[in-house]
C-alpha cells in the first residue's frame, strides 16, 4: 500500500506539472488575435516584405560591388533611400525587416526610420538570428543557426521598440547525402523554438528553412528535399503549439541547383512549388513570402507570377520576402551618389511594383526586360 500510494503521488506531481506547463504557457486569446493581425496585414492582397536585414559584413559585399565604402553612415543612408522611396511604398510593402543597428536609426531630418514605415502603413520587423554554426554530429558542411540564448529578453525589448514580426533563417544543403536526419530535425526544432518564443513576445514569426540552390540537383531533387524538410518543420511547430494563424513561412522555391544544365520555365517552378506547399504547409498558415534565392529580379517576379496563375486551392497568400531581388537594380542606380538617389528610389518602386502585380498573377514582362533585372544574384553558400 505504501508503495502504491507513494507511486499516486508522484503521478500526481506529474499531473500537475504537466497541467501547469500547458496552460501557464499558453497564448491567450487576446494574444492569439493579436498575432493573427499582424501577420494578415503583412501579406494584404498585393504586399510583401521588403528584407533589409542584411549585416554589416554582408552590406560592405553589396556595397563594395558599387565601390561605395562600407560605414554606419553609407548604410543609413542607403536604408534612407529605401524607406523614403516613395508614399506609395505602402501599397505594395506590408513588412520591412530590419538590421537591428537600423532599427535605431534616423533620416537626416531626425525622423526614426521606424515611424517612417509605421507612417507609411508598414509593419516593421527584425533579425534575431546570430548566424551559422556547425551541427556536431551531422555530415560536414551542415549548419544551424544560432540565436536562441537570450532571444525572449531580445524579442520582448524590439517589441518596445515598434517590431510586430522577426525573422530567423536556417539552412540546408542537398548533395547526394544530404540533407542528413539530423540535420532536418536539428534545424527543425530550432525553428520550432524559436517561433514559440517569440509569440510569447508578441512577435509574429518567420519561419526560414532555406533550402540552398547550391549545387547540379535538379528540380525534381530539390521537391523532394523541400517537402521533407517542410513536413518536418510542421510537425516540430505542431510539438511546440506554435499558433499557425500568427506565423508566416519564408520557403524557397523550388528550382534546379545552380550547375544543373537544365533549367526550368516559370510554369514548371510554379507546379512543383505549389505542389510541395498543397503536401506540407497547413491551410491554417495565412502567408508564404517567398526568398529569391539568388534569382535574378526578373526570374523572381516571373515565377512568382506563375504560382499566383496556377490553378487549383492555394489557402495561402503567395507573396515575396527579398532582398536581393528588390534591392540589386536600386544599387545599381544609385552608386553611393546624392544625385542619384530619385533614380534609385524610381528603380526601387517599379521592382516593388512588380512583386506586387506578380502576387496577384498580373504581372506582365515588358518586351526586352532583362539588364540588370536579368542579371543572376547568386552567391555561393549565402550568409546573410
Amino acid at each position: 500500500h505504501t508503495r502504491l500510494a507513494r507511486a499516486a503521488q508522484v503521478l500526481r506531481v506529474c499531473f500537475i506539472l504537466l497541467f501547469v506547463s500547458v496552460f501557464t504557457m499558453s497564448l491567450t486569446d487576446e494574444r492569439k488575435k493579436e498575432l493573427r493581425e499582424i501577420a494578415a496585414r503583412i501579406v494584404t492582397s498585393g504586399k510583401g516584405i521588403l528584407a533589409a536585414d542584411e549585416s554589416t559584413g554582408t552590406m560592405g559585399k553589396r556595397l563594395a560591388n558599387i565601390k561605395v565604402e562600407n560605414t554606419e553612415e553609407t548604410r543609413r543612408k542607403y536604408r534612407q533611400l529605401l524607406f523614403t522611396s516613395s508614399k506609395d511604398m505602402g501599397s505594395c510593402i506590408g513588412g520591412v525587416i530590419l538590421f537591428e543597428e537600423t532599427l535605431y536609426q534616423k533620416a537626416d531630418d531626425g525622423t526614426p526610420f521606424i515611424k517612417i514605415l509605421h507612417d507609411l502603413g508598414i509593419v516593421a520587423g527584425i533579425k534575431v538570428d546570430k548566424g551559422l554554426a556547425p551541427i556536431y554530429g551531422a555530415l560536414d558542411g551542415e549548419t544551424t543557426t544560432q540565436g536562441l540564448d537570450g532571444m525572449s529578453a531580445r524579442c520582448e525589448q524590439y517589441k518596445k521598440d515598434g517590431c510586430d514580426f522577426a525573422k530567423f533563417r536556417c539552412v540546408l544543403k542537398i548533395s547526394a547525402s544530404m540533407p542528413s536526419e539530423v540535420a532536418v530535425q536539428e534545424n527543425a526544432y530550432t525553428l520550432a523554438k524559436y517561433a514559440s518564443i517569440c509569440q510569447h513576445n508578441g512577435l509574429v514569426p518567420i519561419v526560414e528553412p532555406e533550402v540552398l540552390v547550391d549545387g547540379s540537383h535538379d528540380i525534381h531533387a530539390c521537391a523532394a528535399v523541400s517537402e521533407r524538410v517542410l513536413a518536418a518543420v510542421y510537425k516540430a511547430l505542431n510539438d511546440h503549439r506554435v499558433y499557425l494563424e500568427g506565423t508566416l513561412l519564408k520557403p524557397n522555391m523550388v528550382l534546379p541547383g545552380q550547375d544543373c544544365p537544365k533549367r526550368s520555365t516559370p510554369e514548371e517552378v510554379a507546379e512543383l512549388t505549389v505542389r510541395t506547399l498543397r503536401r506540407t504547409v497547413p491551410a491554417a498558415v495565412p502567408g508564404i513570402t517567398f526568398l529569391s534565392g539568388g534569382q535574378s529580379e526578373l526570374d523572381a517576379t516571373l515565377n512568382l507570377n506563375a504560382m499566383n496563375q496556377l490553378p487549383g486551392p492555394k489557402p495561402w497568400a503567395l507573396t515575396f520576402s527579398y532582398g536581393r531581388a528588390l534591392q540589386a537594380s536600386t544599387l545599381a542606380a544609385w552608386k553611393g551618389d546624392d544625385k542619384r538617389v530619385n533614380d534609385a528610389q524610381k528603380t526601387f518602386l517599379e521592382r516593388a511594383q512588380a512583386n506586387s502585380l506578380a502576387c496577384r498573377g498580373q504581372y506582365k514582362a515588358a518586351e526586352g526586360a532583362g539588364g540588370a533585372a536579368g542579371k543572376s544574384l547568386f552567391v555561393a553558400n549565402h550568409q546573410y
